[in-house]
């Protein structure tokens, strides 16, 4: 039976990244870089097939807004995207 987990998509140097957290293991955690545009649906589907995951059925993206720094009320915005993943057969995660 497939594992599930979170996946996370944020901003990092002005790029996006898609990873896919592996709580309570010291297994790094499967990334994959985009370009500075937001991700489309398909991209982001296409990268995790490339790390070996697929969104859990009827899952849905959830948006978070975050600060970079949460003590200053005009430090720069980080949003963060998240959905339920699962590992697809044959990936050990």
């Amino acid at each position: 039976m497939a594992r599930e987990f979170t996946a996370q998509m944020s901003m990092r140097r002005g790029r996006w990244r898609l990873y896919v957290v592996l709580l309570n293991t010291s297994e790094r955690w499967p990334e994959y870089g985009f370009g500075s545009a937001v991700p489309t649906f398909t991209e982001r589907a296409e990268a995790f097939s490339v790390l070996g995951f697929e969104p859990v059925p009827g899952a849905e993206w959830t948006w978070t807004e975050d600060s970079e720094n949460p003590d200053d009320p005009a430090s720069p915005v980080a949003l963060i995207a998240a959905v339920r993943v699962r590992s697809r057969v044959g990936v050990g995660a």
